[in-house]
Parts: structure tokens; sequence; C-alpha cells
């Protein structure tokens, strides 16, 4: 069973929807104990920084989330649910993230001239084509709706993508893994890298 957890900042319908799809048991919880008793977690997010930090906090989550990481079973952010796995954010300064990886969340640039929010697809490059992107093509188009992004601290980065800025797109650490595109809105891209974390969970990776 995988638990999608609930914390009053996510987009819990679609990826609930597109993981029973491809056949997953899933839950939506807000519930410590039910987290903890999981197979794998999702953390989706959609909104601020400190805002949903602060979601997280006032419902007693962000131990559990901690523990769970900890215990080594597959742990999966997306979009805000990654970036809030790091330190802090320029979208709101002063507000502390979990930090349990190292990197900084910072505005696209508005130099580019390129549109901001970057709403729309948007390829990826894969240094390497497992863990999360398995079975995937070179270059695969995902889904992106975000005005902030990654610069990672650590050697974590599984994908990158463009966008005025070298976006860290996907990071891993052991049994932490992030994306800040959507796969849940990613069409078979998508639908596979959910297949992928499936697995990890399935196996206990």
């Amino acid at each position: 069973m995988i638990s999608i957890i609930d914390y009053g900042a996510g987009n819990l319908q679609s990826v609930e929807k597109a993981l029973r799809y491809i056949g997953c048991q899933c839950q939506v919880t807000a519930g410590p104990e039910t987290l903890l008793g999981s197979a794998g977690a999702v953390l989706p997010g959609v909104g601020s920084f400190g805002d949903a930090m602060e979601q997280l906090r006032a419902r007693g989550l962000e131990g559990p989330i901690r523990e769970f990481v900890a215990s080594g079973k597959p742990f999966l952010g997306i979009c805000l649910g990654l970036q809030i796995l790091f330190e802090e954010s320029e979208e709101s300064p002063g507000a502390k993230g979990l930090g349990l990886l190292k990197g900084r969340i910072v505005r696209l640039p508005k130099e580019s001239g390129l549109k901001i929010p970057h709403i729309g697809w948007n390829s990826l490059r894969l240094p390497r084509q497992e863990g999360l992107f398995a079975g995937l093509e070179e270059e695969p188009y995902v889904y992106f709706v975000h005005s902030y992004y990654l610069q990672a601290e650590e050697d974590i980065v599984t994908a990158t993508a463009e966008y005025g800025a070298t976006i860290h797109a996907a990071v891993q650490k052991g049994n932490l893994v992030a994306c800040q595109f959507h796969p849940e809105k990613s069409g078979k891209v998508g639908l596979q890298i959910l297949k992928n974390f499936a697995a990890m969970a399935e196996k206990g990776e």
C-alpha cells in the first residue's frame, strides 16, 4: 500500500487516480500511523513553500515524514513536495523546510524572457535511465507547473530540464526520490515513472 500524504496542499485526486490506473493499491491519509505502516509514500503539493510547511507542522506530519524516510522505505516528493524536502526557498524567506536534502529553491529568472510560471511540457535530460526513469526514452517529455526551481548542492540529481536556467528536475538519495514535474499529468511517460516508484515500494527498495 502506498500512502498519499494529505496536508491540505496537494493535488491528491490526480495522484490517486494515476496510481489506481496503473493497478497500484493506494490511500490518501493524514494519519501518522497509517503513513508509517505503508510500503511507500507520496508527498504531492501545489501552493507556496511556507504555507505547505505550516500545514505539515499543524497536522503533526513533520516528525512522521522524517521517521518514514529514515525507515528506508521509498518516498516520492512531487512538485512542491520536492521543494519542501530542502532547507529553504526564496518564495518564503525565513520559512524552514524539512531539510532532508541540501540545496536551494530559487525563482526562475525573469531575464530569460520566458513566461513565468513555467506551465507546460518540457524534455528531460537523463544521465542514466534507471530508478524512476527505467524503461524511458533518452529525452522524455513531462509536464511542469512552477515558478521556483531546485539548485541541488549534493550529487543527487537524476534529471535536468532547461527553461531559462538548468532546472534540477529530479533527485534521488537512497530511498528518497522527488521530481519538480508532475508525473500524474505527464501521460504515458508519467505513468511509467509512477510504475517504477510502485515497483520500488513493492520490493522495499
